[in-house]
């Protein structure tokens, strides 16, 4: 699906990609793990060929990105992070509109229209104004428009940011039965869960560069077993809490935790809280639970996504 060798883009004094290196096969959907500022989306508009990498091979189903751009977008759907759709038109007028767009004759623009609102649960609404539309419906629009042209890869650039938990969830069956029917799909996101549900391949990307790939599981086995997951009653106690559990242990101060890996839960937990005790550390809650992706980015660039983001940001 996507080849990406030494990938580097730049923005003034800002590198927005730095080498980046990664593959992923066709027949799958990867997901662009990362916070705000890792580069994701400068990522995606580059194999969308709105922007020109700087150095580096980029292919897209076996096509250069450089040398054959016209091709790459043949190829590709793109949704971005906002609804781009019209709403003086109908949804289908929409739909419509960038069949004809995409090269279609008139008969053959109206019925991938109606396919496409059949598709994303939208056939009973195609006829309404689109500004009639909730933020999940038009969404759900701009999956469709970007769906049209029957693309090879589908690109979906943080494709739930803003939406209700309902919303969302809806958009998620429509991005499985979208794979499960044969499209590549790749998708940004900054939500360690939707990553975890939709993606067969996780890339997890930071400051423009590769930090790790493979499948969830994959992932959290590099953080370990199980970890040890400690919230003191005082926050001034964090930076001890982590010298009780040990070398491995790291501190998430957005969270007030600290947390470490373990490869012998049950035992290791035991001793924690001995330990804990010894010190005399005063505890709200302590617990033994599986690692998450969120633990995975913390172990390879010792901070959380949170962090990354307010770090990035300033």
């Amino acid at each position: 699906m996507i080849e990406a060798k030494g990938l580097t883009k730049r923005f003034g004094d800002v590198e927005a990609l730095a080498g980046l290196d990664l593959e992923a096969p066709s027949g799958s959907v990867l997901a662009i793990l990362g916070p705000n500022g890792a580069g994701k989306t400068t990522f995606v508009r580059t194999i969308a060929t709105l922007l020109r990498p700087d150095a580096g091979v980029l292919r897209v189903s076996g096509i250069d990105v450089t040398q054959d751009p016209k091709r790459v977008r043949r190829s590709i759907g793109l949704a971005g992070q906002y609804a781009a759709v019209e709403p003086a038109l109908t949804g289908r007028e929409n739909l419509r509109m960038v069949a004809r767009l995409f090269g279609h004759d008139r008969r053959a623009g109206n019925a991938a229209a109606d396919e496409v609102l059949e598709q994303v649960g939208l056939s009973d609404d195609g006829d309404r104004l689109v500004r009639t539309y909730s933020g999940g419906m038009q969404r759900k629009l701009d999956l469709g428009a970007s769906l049209v042209g029957a693309p090879r890869v589908l690109l979906m650039d943080e494709p739930t940011t803003g939406l209700d938990p309902r919303s969302r969830n809806d958009l998620w069956l429509r991005i499985e039965a979208l794979a499960a029917g044969g499209t590549d799909v790749l998708l940004t996101t900054q939500y360690l869960d939707e990553a975890d549900r939709l993606a067969d391949i996780i890339a997890i990307i930071d400051r423009g560069r590769l930090v790790a790939s493979g499948t969830s599981n994959e992932l959290k086995s590099q953080v370990g077993r199980d970890v040890i997951d400690v919230k003191p009653c005082d926050d001034a106690d964090l930076e001890r809490v982590a010298q009780a559990l040990g070398a491995e242990a790291t501190v998430d101060a957005g969270r007030s935790h600290a947390s470490r890996p373990v490869t012998q839960g049950a035992d290791e937990l035991v001793a924690a809280v001995k330990a804990l005790g010894d010190a005399g550390i005063a505890l709200d809650d302590i617990s033994l639970r599986r690692p998450t992706l969120d633990d995975v980015f913390l172990t390879l660039t010792g901070r959380t996504t949170e962090a990354a983001e307010a770090e990035d940001a300033t």
